[in-house]
């Protein structure tokens, strides 16, 4: 079972990378390609945010899971955003 201290720091964690995706994402549809390396950096953090909630979902409990779920929708709302942004332009 995951502890409730792990799970907290991984939502905290979750929403710092939400926040700079976020605002990477608002910056690029403003600039365009001038920052491709924190953008795409930025997909990296979410990525790797997601494969990490894959993992931690496993030793959840179904609390936590529903957390879970509901913060991988919104890591894979966000990827999407970013993909369909078209920031390569």
């Amino acid at each position: 079972m995951t502890t409730r201290d792990s799970m907290d720091q991984f939502m905290q964690q979750c929403e710092d990378t939400i926040r700079n995706a976020q605002e990477q994402m608002v910056s690029g549809s403003k600039q365009g390609h001038y920052h491709d390396v924190e953008y795409s950096e930025a997909m990296g953090q979410l990525e790797s945010a997601y494969n990490e909630l894959t993992h931690l979902a496993q030793s959840a409990n179904a609390q936590q899971r529903e957390m879970l779920h509901r913060k991988r929708l919104q890591l894979q709302q966000l990827q999407n955003q970013m993909i369909l942004l078209n920031h390569d332009r």
